[in-house]
Formats: C-alpha cells, structure tokens, sequence
C-alpha cells in the first residue's frame, strides 16, 4: 500500500566499467570467481550474475581473454543458443583460486561505500511525507486515543528516534509494526558494498523484501521501467525487529573467517526503514549501555564500524529508530541518554470507554455474542479487585479464554458471569507463598 506519492531517484544504470566506481582487478577477480563457482558460461547467464550490463560484461570478458585468463568455448554448446560461449583457461582457474583465497565471494558486484552514501540522501527516511490519513488507516485495527496520533505523526515523520513507553499489553510493539505499515514507498537496497577492497554483503531475503518491477510496455520504443543499477534491489523499506536477544555486538560489522567476507550489521540493513528495540530492558546489555552505542548514529546519522585489520570507517546512519519499554524511561536512563531520544510517547493503557470498545471489536471478531450480565459483572466485581487498571490485551485474553471453555464443556460460544470469572482466574499469578 504506497501510502506517499513520492518517487525516489534510482540509481543510475553503469554506462562504462569506470561508472561501477569499482576497480578493474576488483570486477576481473569476480568474474573469474564467478565462473569457477557457478560454471556459467555464457554472456547474459554470467551477466545476470554479475548485475552487470551485458555491454560491460563484453569488455570485463575482452580484458580477460587479453590477459589470457579467459577462452571463447565457439557457439556449439548444448545450452548456450546463438550465444558465445566462454571459460576458464588454466591461467585462469589459478587466478580463481588465487582469488578467492583472498575472499570467497562472486556474484552481484558490490556498490563502493561512496556511491552508496548518495543513493540513502536520496531516499532517506527523513524525506518521508507521512500524512494524518497514512496513519490513520495503517493503524486502523488499533483502538487509540486520538491524542497519540497528533504525537506519533510528527514523531514518525521527522525520520528521528522515538522512545515509547507505559505498562505492558498495551500495544507498543503493535504501535510500531503500525508505523512501519504506514511507510509504504520503496528503496534500493545494495546487495553488497564495497569499502577499501572489503566486500560487506547488506542485501538479507530475511530482511529485504524484494518489490516486483513495474511491468514493461511491449510496445514501447524504448524500455526504461527496469533500467537502474541492478547492483541494487527494489525494496520495500525494511524493518528489523529486535527484542531481549539484542546485543551490542549485533551493531557491528560480522567477519565471516571462511569466506573472508562481511556482513552488514542489523542498523545498516535496516538503511532507509525502522530499527524497533522491543522491551528494552530486557537485554543482557543494560539499556543505558545500548543507547550509548546508539549516541553519534542517533545525532549524526552516520555510524562508526571497523574492520578486521581495526580501521574505523563511517557508514550512512538513515533508520527511524524506535525503542519500546514497559520501564519508566528516568528508571533506565540518565538525562543525557534521554535527551538523545528525539520523541517520548507514553502508551497507556485504555480508559473505561476505550476498553469496551475494543472487548466489544474482539467478541464480534471472535463470533461470540455479548452479554450484559457478563460484561456488568466484570466492570463491576472483576475490575475494582484491581483498582480499574484496564490494558489492551484483556479483552483478547479473555475472550479467547472463555471460548477455550466453552469448547471443553461442549457448549456454543457464550459469556457469563461465571465464564468471566474461570478466564479471570488464568489471566493474573495469585500472589501467594512459593512452597518450597
């Protein structure tokens, strides 16, 4: 759902093997990888692979066959149709070899770090035009007071951070997959990068959700719809959700010792989307400790990592992060962290009013018809028992619970007085003596 009519620039097709801004040794020892691992052999397959024009790929090959690294097979093979056929000659494979000594990986080649700085200005998060109605409509399922929507559209649309926080079961990480939703525009997303001859992989399925391309109009004179760098990839803007397995080591670059290759840590491949630290305070790092790492990329929107020889560089910092917590942030935080944080908004449970309104939505959802003796009861017997502290999660919780019975005794659905109480009964720890 494209929430903001806003077209981002695309990075621009390479016209000539300068314009990848990459090294002629870089893109040769690829190609030769390449062809060692997958023994693709013809033009368009190895093309395909390198994310490369099939016009520059001619010329990778010509330098290739110069130096006698790589041999024309002729036309005559089984699945190569009317294409040119090519591979390794001996010099070649020893080349190959030699290489991915060096580093194990072949395929897309990569984006240097500078080019990939230009193409985050240019569809940076912070350029996001997200408008009440956007809001409004990703977050439709959710039962809020209108008062947190004038406070999450500003926050949401700055592109900066946001520390969301109040008692728990009241819909904060439901608020955040919400913004998320309300982003709907896409970016490209590099495969790989390329920072002083290192190669760091940032493109994850896991991660990255691939966009179909629009389709092209056969009867065009010319094709323009796909023609962007297909070093990168039509994304939807991402979002990485991390809860109480969050360490600080996942904010840095992972060496991988085998492939002598990088991966992105999780805040790059988030570039252009949503960061979400769920529960915060629930990690093994103490939450100040987390949101000092987080300091200079949350001011400066660029972030510092290293390498393995431990040569710092910086990276783009371009994510809309937002943190969850169900602890008073002055519990957690000192001030100076704090004031880090662009935007506080608290979460509060739902008011009399609010609550109705959603047990009445979940019982209609759920099939299971109201009762005002079961609802009259629990406002009035089950509630003060803990002093009329209402949360979003209740009404689901409960509902299900009695449907759950209901099921058990072999009845229809319903609610009753008594329903009411046996769901109760599951739904807090009684506070009594541990017996040992």
């Amino acid at each position: 759902m494209n929430m903001m009519a806003r077209t981002i620039t695309a990075p621009h097709m390479p016209r000539s093997l300068s314009e990848t801004g990459l090294s002629l040794v870089m893109m040769r020892d690829i190609l030769l990888k390449t062809m060692f691992r997958t023994n693709q052999t013809t033009l368009s397959s190895l093309a395909e692979l390198l994310c490369l024009p099939t016009t520059l790929l001619q010329e990778l090959i010509d330098m290739a066959r110069d130096q006698r690294l790589v041999e024309a097979m002729g036309t005559l093979h089984a699945n190569s149709g009317n294409e040119m056929a090519f591979q390794l000659s001996d010099a070649g494979r020893a080349r190959a070899l030699d290489a991915l000594a060096q580093s194990e990986y072949y395929g897309a080649l990569p984006v240097p770090l500078a080019m990939y700085r230009e193409q985050v200005k240019r569809q940076s998060i912070r350029n996001i035009q997200l408008t009440r109605d956007a809001l409004l409509a990703a977050m439709g399922h959710l039962v809020l007071p209108p008062d947190l929507i004038d406070q999450l559209g500003p926050a949401v649309g700055s592109g900066r951070s946001i520390l969301m926080y109040g008692p728990p079961g009241n819909g904060k990480s439901s608020i955040s997959n919400g913004i998320r939703d309300a982003l709907g525009d896409q970016i490209y997303v590099p495969r790989a990068i390329e920072y002083s001859g290192q190669i760091i992989t940032v493109f994850d399925p896991i991660i990255h959700s691939e966009a179909p391309l629009p389709a092209e109009d056969p009867t065009a004179l010319r094709r323009a719809g796909h023609r962007f760098d297909r070093r990168y990839v039509l994304c939807e803007r991402p979002t990485v959700i991390t809860g109480g397995e969050l360490t600080l080591d996942m904010l840095d670059l992972k060496f991988n010792p085998t492939a002598r290759t990088y991966t992105a840590p999780l805040q790059l491949k988030a570039s252009g989307g949503v960061f979400i630290v769920d529960d915060l305070g629930r990690q093994a790092e103490p939450p100040q400790k987390l949101v000092n790492r987080w300091i200079v990329p949350l001011e400066e929107s660029r972030d510092i990592l290293a390498l393995q020889s431990g040569e710092k560089f910086e990276v783009p910092f371009d994510t809309l992060a937002i943190f969850s917590t169900n602890f008073h942030p002055n519990a957690i935080f000192d001030k100076a962290a704090l004031r880090r944080i662009f935007f506080k908004i608290k979460i509060d449970g739902p008011n009399q009013r609010d609550f109705l309104k959603i047990f009445k939505l979940v019982a209609n959802k759920r099939q299971i018809p109201l009762s005002e003796a079961a609802l009259v009861h629990l406002l009035k017997v089950k509630y003060p028992t803990i002093h009329n502290v209402y949360a979003n999660y209740q009404p689901i919780f409960l509902i299900d619970q009695m449907i759950e019975i209901c099921k058990f005794e072999g009845i229809p659905p319903q609610m009753t007085p008594e329903l009411i109480d046996r769901a109760w009964a599951n739904m807090f720890v009684r506070d009594e003596e541990i017996l040992h």
